[in-house]
């Protein structure tokens, strides 16, 4: 018969290598579930650059095929200009009086948009009137010296450059949390009643 002796330095020494076994597998196991998590991941970005790209690609198809096509309207726009300077004067009468409610319509469409990008950076609404006034000023002139020289302009010649975009406005400070409430002192207790 086997008598097996064992002091608490050999059990601590078992424990301890029970401990590590089972942290190595446990180790072990996240790293296994991790990597199958990178895989996923990996597997996700891939399909989406190649479900991505041809979408970009074909977008980027669309924006020229829009653009060429905005280039012809464009060549249209201003052949029905020269034609209708060309015309007698009832013509150029009922297009001056078009052009009026266009221009003012326009302008104003102009001023509100400036005008509430502005009123929404500056939240100041005497700023955003100033600004709506003068982006729609600037606009009925743009018009008023396009519609002017619109006949007389070749067809070969290069169009005016566009109004530049205004300016982008800075954010404003964030507002800054106030201090926190202290906690209010504890209630006394009452006085015993038994006393």
């Amino acid at each position: 018969m086997i008598v097996l002796a064992s002091t608490a330095g050999d059990v601590a020494y078992y424990a301890l290598a029970i401990f590590l076994v089972a942290v190595g597998l446990g180790t072990a196991f996240m790293l296994f579930k991790l990597g199958q998590a990178f895989g996923r991941i990996s597997s996700f970005i891939s399909g989406s650059e190649r479900d991505l790209l041809p979408v970009i690609v074909k977008t980027g198809g669309t924006v020229d095929r829009i653009n060429y096509q905005l280039d012809k309207a464009d060549s249209i726009t201003d052949s029905a200009v020269a034609m209708a300077d060309s015309a007698d004067t009832a013509v150029r009468a009922v297009s001056h009086a078009v052009a009026t409610p266009v221009k003012k319509v326009s302008s104003l469409a102009a001023g509100v948009s400036h005008g509430v990008s502005t009123f929404r950076a500056k939240r100041d609404f005497g700023e955003a009137m100033r600004t709506a006034r003068e982006a729609a000023a600037r606009r009925e002139a743009d018009l008023a010296e396009d519609l002017h020289v619109a006949g007389r302009t070749p067809m070969a010649s290069e169009r005016p450059a566009p109004t530049p975009p205004v300016a982008p406005i800075s954010r404003p400070e964030p507002v800054a949390k106030p201090a926190p409430t202290p906690k209010p002192e504890p209630a006394p207790e009452p006085p015993d009643e038994a006393a």
